[in-house]
């Protein structure tokens, strides 16, 4: 969802017609924060960028995890190193503004851009009120074995969601109590039981998703926030902003010191679009069209626009002349108004078929202003197109089935490569139910250490610091069955490093932290697995001052990785 930042650090604060498209082809147990210290260590193989080595200054973000042989080939690579990495605290203030400066030019002429929120049509009609993102100046460092581990879960986290997608009795169970106080919950849940009820069976199963990270400054683990597996925002504007701090990497090479080949590439945008087109061709009929469906107002339409529109000037060339497939735009109240629904299951939307449907809205309870838009979400479940999300790949990715699957043996349910499942353990926070009394006793003592969360997305939905604590004593007082609306999470603190963040044409430094989306796309019919990649990254940077988070929201900044 996208857009949400879904920090559990301590510490923002920044953001708040169809097109022919696409490319041609025809409770468990708790100690000191942390249940992972007795987890086997995992083999990295995912691919490594060109090496090069650098060393590290004591302001550089997030550093390398401490221990086992891990280490030693982290300092093995940093007493080779030739390239120091710069000392933010020391740059020249107008090598600054030269190097924002070009940054904003850039993100003009390559479509690095929103909707500006002071123009009321900016969300409604393209071109108009545009402001570049809001965006670090330069990458975030990032330690490369994190970075492997990360992207290695990718495939893993894609092939669970889709096993506990079809596993309708463990959502149905797992929800239950949240359904009796959660009417968004609620809502959705009673169109999957209908599904289930009516036996219905999706063959084709897309899932474009973004599981979010922190690496915990203590522990040094990398540790999930959470999966999002409706509307994963910002493929589009999350590759471009890579290739903006290679390009002033690489321009501003002697003063930084800094190597551009060591922000790893980002081909998110191209990873979704084929996931897209290769769904639309499983669907097996050229005049589908894939529909995107969008919020009424959105102004954030560029970063979707890059995924359905040919530029000439693409950074992305696998984009163009690949696939030939038309998308559309509907808000869900004009779903509901247009579509119809065939004998045969196809869905048509004015004249056109659907073939995949792309959720970029639908996330939250404001997207369903009346009973129109509910309408429409079930008419567009029942019908044969591909949904992205479908209802049950939806529910997999709420908080509460997050927190379940960390209670002991329930990955086994789902999963049987034990080392696959000893890699996923590895990523899991503290996550435990209100129900545990023991842990609601601490977090009141000690709730600094803990977020709350409830089944929302989107960010600014989480609860932080001392409302931990009056939350949970008013919950207690009232005796209500309110708590099956939240989890409790591990709180994590990451590093926090200074950084160059711009908005609205201003740069200023300031102590922030940061967050690791990895894009995931997933692709079954029946059987045949036909895609399950890790494709792309999202860095997501804030001050640390802040508890929420999110770009779209108005509390982080778009960033890219820097690895080391």
């Amino acid at each position: 969802m996208g857009a949400g930042f879904s920090s559990c650090s301590h510490t923002t604060t920044f953001f708040a017609a169809s097109t022919t498209l696409f490319p041609h082809r025809s409770k468990s147990n708790f100690s000191t924060f942390n249940p992972h210290f007795k987890l086997l260590s995992q083999t990295l193989y995912y691919p490594k960028p060109t090496k090069i080595t650098t060393s590290r200054s004591s302001s550089s973000a997030l550093s390398p995890i401490n221990s086992g042989g891990r280490a030693e080939e982290m300092k093995t690579q940093e007493e080779k190193s030739t390239q120091p990495m710069s000392d933010l605290h020391n740059i020249d203030p107008e090598l600054i503004q030269r190097m924002a400066y070009d940054a904003l030019v850039w993100t003009s002429i390559h479509g690095l851009v929103v909707g500006d929120k002071s123009v009321p049509r900016s969300g409604k009609v393209p071109g108009v009120g545009l402001v570049h993102a809001p965006i670090a100046l330069l990458p975030m460092s990032f330690p490369e074995n994190h970075w492997k581990q990360a992207c290695e879960v990718s495939p893993i986290f894609n092939e669970l969601i889709d096993r506990v997608s079809l596993d309708g009795e463990f959502l149905q169970e797992s929800l239950s109590r949240t359904k009796m106080v959660d009417a968004f919950t609620s809502r959705l849940m009673d169109i999957h039981s209908q599904m289930l009820e009516n036996g219905k069976r999706e063959e084709i199963r897309l899932g474009l998703h973004r599981s979010d990270y922190m690496l915990d400054e203590q522990t040094k683990l990398l540790l999930q926030i959470e999966i999002n597996t409706i509307s994963a925002s910002f493929p589009g504007l999350g590759s471009l902003v890579s290739e903006l701090h290679r390009s002033l990497l690489n321009q501003y090479k002697e003063q930084l010191g800094l190597d551009s080949r060591r922000i790893p590439r980002n081909a998110a945008v191209n990873g979704f679009a084929e996931a897209l087109a290769k769904a639309w061709e499983e669907y097996s009929n050229p005049r589908a069209v894939v529909m995107f469906v969008v919020q009424t107002e959105e102004r954030n339409m560029y970063d979707q626009h890059w995924l359905s529109t040919e530029f000439p000037f693409s950074c992305f060339p696998q984009l163009c002349n690949t696939y030939d497939v038309t998308t559309i735009r509907k808000t869900l109240a004009e779903i509901d108004e247009q579509g119809v629904l065939q004998p045969d299951g196809t869905l048509l939307v004015g004249d056109q078929a659907i073939g995949v449907i792309y959720f970029r809205a639908g996330y939250a309870p404001t997207d369903y202003p009346s009973e129109s838009e509910w309408r429409a979400r079930l008419l567009m479940e029942q019908s044969s197109a591909i949904k992205c999300p479908s209802i049950s790949y939806h529910l997999a990715g709420t908080k509460k089935i997050q927190q379940e699957l960390a209670k002991p043996n329930v990955l086994e349910r789902f999963l049987e490569n034990k080392d696959d499942i000893a890699k996923i353990r590895k990523c899991f926070a503290g996550l435990w139910s209100l129900d545990d009394s023991d842990i609601v006793k601490d977090a009141i003592e000690r709730p600094e250490f803990y977020v709350m969360k409830p089944q929302r997305e989107g960010g600014g939905n989480n609860i932080y610091g001392d409302d931990v604590r009056k939350s949970l004593l008013r919950l207690q007082e009232e005796g209500a069955e309110e708590n099956a609306a939240y989890i409790l999470m591990q709180r994590i603190f990451p590093t926090i490093a200074p950084t160059y963040l711009m908005r609205d044409g201003i740069c200023h430094k300031d102590h922030a932290m940061s967050e690791l989306g990895i894009y995931g796309a997933y692709l079954r019919n029946k059987e045949n697995v036909i895609m399950n990649e890790q494709c792309g990254y999202l860095m997501r940077t804030k001050v640390s001052s802040s508890n929420e988070g999110g770009v779209a929201a108005g509390f982080a900044v778009l960033d890219s990785v820097y690895l080391n």
